[in-house]
């Protein structure tokens, strides 16, 4: 199969082809004149997108979903030109040794996507006989039982997790608990609560020699520590979701607050206008989406979370042609870092356009604009934050391993 168009990585943009082997869904060759295309596009071919940071919700209870579960979570993706989940463990039943960690794996075999697995860090965990990326709450998750209960508890653990690759959802919960009484959930999760927690997500990488990442970042304050961490040589890395980017407490209103809470929560102007820059200035390196399918009864009762993949493609759309994005800027957090990052844990390669690498490829028109609504997701939970909003552009073709589909 040869694709023909633009073709972004994060250090090039050059017109040209990709050749994909059919038979092992890898790149063949880049370069021109490959042959007659089978898809040409005006728009922007870009590395498949790769979401390092996805609540899916499948998980092996055995339990009949009545949520999100691997088929909706697969479509969702592709629908907004996500070809990699990167799967968190805060499920009933937690992957948290080889033997879970390998049960939840058999089920995700059936994915559209291809999927990384993080694995849990809780109480009384060890590190997995494989290399894995693992995920640690410093404060109690809306579901599952990974958490600690204290500090102490927290580095007796991770002492066993020298050289891991750590990512980190950095609430302090000693501040979450002494502002769980104020009226508002933005007042409940101060942004204290971030930058404590990333001081001590920092601390705990230097003591360890962690692979440290700090889950969806929100505070410009804490972006400041962590650029100050790197530039001491401490090996951290950082997300930021859509919804941290777009939005900030001023868009809250009595009649959508309901429908704008996560952990962390919305933050001010000035710290939005920080994520936005980070992001751009490499200081950031992943957009991740955090995505939480809740239901609309879940949310409703005041459960945190946003689903995010069905729009994943067009929110890209709105960084480069309202926020000044590069193509190859999008290519480095959304395709180039993320690979790296996944490639640590698996033997194929992905978050490239060149030969040898995966050939999944997420195909952008950046100039034709796309309304958000119900009709369009895909998402099992079917409410987007975004409902309403056009987006200058939009998807029009992912590709997962050579195989097409057109948006």
């Amino acid at each position: 199969m040869i694709l023909q168009g633009k073709i972004v990585n994060f250090d090039s943009q050059t017109e040209g082809q990709v050749l994909i082997n059919e038979q092992t869904g890898l790149i063949e060759q880049v370069g021109q004149n490959l042959g007659s295309a089978d898809l040409k596009t005006e728009g922007f071919i870009f590395p498949g997108f790769i979401d390092v940071h996805v609540h899916v919700r499948e998980d092996v209870s055995g339990k009949e979903l009545y949520k999100e579960g691997l088929k909706t979570a697969s479509d969702a993706a592709i629908n907004g030109g996500v070809t990699h989940l990167v799967d968190m463990p805060n499920n009933p039943v937690p992957p948290i040794d080889d033997a879970s960690y390998a049960e939840k794996k058999k089920i995700f075999k059936n994915s559209l996507v291809d999927v990384t697995l993080y694995a849990g860090v809780g109480q009384n965990t060890e590190p997995l006989s494989t290399p894995v990326p693992y995920k640690v709450f410093l404060a109690k998750p809306p579901v599952g039982a990974l958490f600690f209960q204290s500090e102490a508890a927290v580095e007796e653990v991770l002492a066993r997790y020298c050289g891991q690759y750590l990512s980190f959802h950095a609430e302090d919960a000693e501040i979450l608990d002494a502002h769980k009484g104020a009226p508002a959930h933005e007042q409940q999760r101060p942004p204290e609560a971030e930058t404590k927690a990333i001081e001590t997500v920092i601390e705990l990488a230097e003591k360890f020699d962690l692979r440290a990442k700090i889950c969806h970042l929100s505070t410009a304050a804490g972006l400041e520590k962590i650029k100050a961490a790197k530039k001491r040589g401490i090996n951290m890395t950082c997300e930021v979701t859509p919804h941290h980017l777009y939005f900030d407490e001023s868009h809250l209103t009595q009649e959508n607050r309901k429908w704008l809470q996560m952990n962390p929560p919305l933050r001010s102007k000035e710290d939005r206008a920080a994520m936005l820059e980070g992001l751009k200035s490499g200081d950031i390196d992943f957009l991740a989406t955090d995505h939480a399918p809740h239901t609309l009864e879940e949310k409703i009762r005041g459960t945190s979370g946003l689903p995010h993949l069905d729009t994943y493609g067009p929110f890209i759309t709105w960084l480069m042609k309202e926020q000044g994005f590069s193509a190859s800027q999008i290519a480095r957090v959304c395709g180039g870092n993320p690979g790296e990052f996944v490639n640590q844990f698996t033997e194929e390669k992905f978050g490239a356009i060149k030969p040898g690498f995966v050939g999944s490829l997420t195909i952008v028109n950046p100039d034709e604009p796309l309304t958000v609504s119900k009709e369009i997701l895909k998402t099992k939970c079917a409410w987007s934050p975004f409902e309403g909003v056009t987006f200058p552009g939009r998807v029009t073709h992912t590709i997962i391993r050579g195989k097409v589909y057109q948006i």
